[in-house]
């Protein structure tokens, strides 16, 4: 899994600097370099055509999940409650919730249960670490997936 998220980015870095390079990019021996970018970018858009949906979703959904888990000061690390950030965690938690909200129907339930269990698990973290908790149904991600006791 690891693998094919590093293609996606690296898919997505190429495909960014393409947008925004100049068109005549030209290399050190003042030829044309685009038709050798090209013919890696369209190896990779192949590469990542592969991969199933299924995949790329629940991949997008646990790095959502392991920054949320580090923002609600989850970290396994000494300096975790330095890490902590309550206002970023509220924004991850909540994009979280509408993914797997609206993956679900999509990726089925043996994918979107371990999905659904963790962002539980992170909606009652930050219930937790909040000083001032919100109301039931308030919280973050709730207006997706109901209050979280």
């Amino acid at each position: 899994m690891l693998t094919v998220n590093n293609d996606f980015q690296s898919v997505c870095d190429k495909l960014t600097s393409m947008s925004t390079e100049d068109s005549n990019s030209r290399n050190s021996y003042g030829e044309d370099a685009a038709p050798a970018a090209d013919a890696g970018v369209s190896r990779q858009i192949r590469d990542i055509a592969e991969v199933p949906a299924v995949e790329v979703i629940t991949t997008g959904a646990v790095h959502l999940m392991s920054a949320a888990a580090v923002k609600v000061g989850l970290a396994d690390d000494p300096n975790a409650e330095d890490l902590k950030d309550l206002d970023e965690a509220r924004k991850l938690i909540t994009a979280l919730a509408g993914l797997v909200s609206a993956a679900a129907p999509e990726i089925g339930s043996q994918h979107a249960g371990p999905l659904r269990d963790g962002l539980r698990s992170l909606q009652l973290a930050f219930r937790e670490a909040s000083l001032i908790p919100d109301a039931p149904g308030k919280g973050p991600g709730e207006k997706f997936t109901g209050p979280v006791n």
